[in-house]
């Protein structure tokens, strides 16, 4: 399907910050581009507010003057929805309301072609509720960007159950054409990535419920352990928590109030005192003048007497920091065994979802320590670790000092099912094979999603795969008999690639 030519205008309702954004895409792309706003001045200021950002890039030397000023020459403010009958594809990005915009669309199927497209920018109501009214909801589409629109580069194409296939295709080609990554969703609740990131946020949340960690210490581990921009707590603290804790409500009644999407009464406190984050001044953390950001919690440098690091078997996803390791000049030696590592009086083994104490009783190991996921063990700067009841003082020092050989700064958490990296990976894994499973996107589109809409480091069922056949199937088998939940019940197809031993993209 062809993608809208440049010479056909684009209409963009809603001057706001993401109105404005979608505003200069379109402009950037070489339509021109009619921008308005109910508020009196609004669409002006939009344009203004573009012109000012740009103008940065251009007194940086990133952008010629002249290419500014075709750019704003291409965005025209105006006050009427009459004045958008000629475009070709008309984008509210107005206020969160299901009324408000029902009654813009029909609004606009009295005004525009009976060929303009109409796309509706909604991060959270139905594509198919938003066309039920309209007399031809073939033509209503989702074109969810992500904010800032400009410099973010997913685009959910949303399907309404009346879309055309024609209508979302030729979105889905303008929206690659604008330079941007297209992913195509059905129209349910939290599409693509408000509902498979849930579990970033609500595992985080449990563990700091649960003591097992501090903020600042898990904000650490998910980014110098799990390699992502930025941790729960700071990025909730950016977004609002007022926002954040609204899409969980909006997600978790959406689904009939499913267990996989309950909210945290933590966040719940944090709304209803009002800390909402920087835009409060006051969320997890303090943004007043001056205030100073916690640090997370490191174990001190530790030492051991032992220089060999014993290999039991096939280390797994551990075989990165085995190499490591050996490249810090540690003395390895492989021998027969489950997949352990054993250094002075510590084993150390990767997490299966069951807390230290339960497993070491289970497999008679009073020394365990167990290792969290990391996104990459030969360049993680940080890991998390578990310690079994049972383990004697000189095993977690062990443990501790050989992890600290390779330069790893270690953070002990409370002995809690699945440590921090694993369970967070195992739930966005849960949640997005379950999205494949209903048809609300293809496994490279939840993917590619996640990776473009919240830079990931990886897609969470690539990342599943990587790990091998069976791993997140186990952990969260292992963590819902430990809390006896169905918050972590194993979606259907991981339970179908543990007994196929393939992978979602095998």
């Amino acid at each position: 399907m062809q993608p809208l030519v440049p010479d056909i205008p684009v209409a963009v309702i809603g001057a706001g910050a993401m109105g404005s954004g979608i505003a200069q895409v379109a402009a950037q792309a070489g339509h021109q581009v009619f921008l308005l706003d109910q508020r009196e001045g609004a669409a002006e200021a939009g344009r203004q507010s573009i012109a000012k950002q740009l103008q940065r890039r251009v007194d940086k030397g990133k952008l010629e003057q002249s290419a500014l000023d075709a750019l704003l020459d291409r965005i025209m403010p105006v006050n009427e929805l009459s004045e958008l009958a000629g475009a070709g594809l008309v984008i509210e990005a107005i206020v969160e309301d299901l009324d408000i915009k029902r009654s813009l669309l029909a609004n606009l199927e009295e005004v525009c072609n009976a060929s303009t497209i109409l796309a509706t920018n909604t991060s959270s109501i139905s594509v198919t509720a938003l066309g039920a009214r309209m007399k031809h909801p073939e033509r209503l589409v989702g074109m969810h960007f992500f904010n800032p629109a400009p410099l973010m580069a997913l685009v959910e194409v949303i399907k309404g159950l009346a879309t055309s296939d024609e209508v979302a295709q030729r979105v889905y080609a303008t929206a690659a054409q604008w330079g941007k990554k297209p992913v195509t969703a059905t129209s349910t609740p939290g599409f693509i990535v408000n509902r498979v990131a849930r579990p970033f946020y609500a595992e985080s949340l449990r563990l700091l419920q649960e003591q097992a960690a501090s903020s600042a210490t898990l904000d650490a581990i998910v980014r110098e352990a799990g390699n992502f921009r930025m941790g729960p707590f700071e990025l909730t603290d950016l977004i609002g928590h007022d926002v954040n804790y609204a899409v969980t409500s909006s997600v978790f009644n959406a689904y009939y109030q499913d267990t996989r999407f309950l909210p945290s009464l933590v966040q719940k406190d944090l709304v209803e005192a009002g800390r909402l984050g920087r835009k409060s001044g006051q969320g997890f953390y303090n943004y007043a003048e001056g205030a100073q950001k916690p640090e997370p919690a490191t174990v001190a440098p530790a030492s051991s007497d032992a220089d060999t690091l014993i290999v039991e078997g096939t280390p797994g996803p551990l075989a990165a920091l085995v190499t490591r390791l050996s490249e810090n000049g540690l003395r390895i030696i492989e021998r027969d065994g489950p997949g352990r590592l054993r250094f002075g009086k510590a084993v150390l083994a990767l997490t299966d979802g069951r807390m230290a104490t339960e497993r070491a009783a289970a497999e008679a190991c009073n020394n365990l320590i167990l290792l969290d996921l990391a996104f990459d063990y030969s360049r993680a700067s940080r890991l998390a670790i578990a310690t079994a009841d049972q383990a004697s003082p000189q095993a977690v020092n062990d443990a501790c000092a050989l992890l600290q050989k390779a330069g790893i700064a270690v953070s002990q958490v409370a002995d809690r099912p699945g440590l921090v990296i694993m369970r967070t990976v195992a739930t966005l894994t849960n949640e997005a094979a379950d999205a494949a499973l209903h048809g609300v996107a293809s496994v490279s589109d939840i993917d590619l999603a996640m990776k473009a809409g919240l830079n990931y480091p990886e897609g969470p069922l690539r990342w599943s795969d990587n790990l091998g056949p069976g791993l997140v199937h186990k952990v969260l088998t292992n963590i819902q008999q430990s809390y006896g939940e169905d918050r972590y019940r194993p979606a259907l197809l991981l339970r179908k690639n543990r007994f196929s031993e393939k992978g979602f993209y095998s």
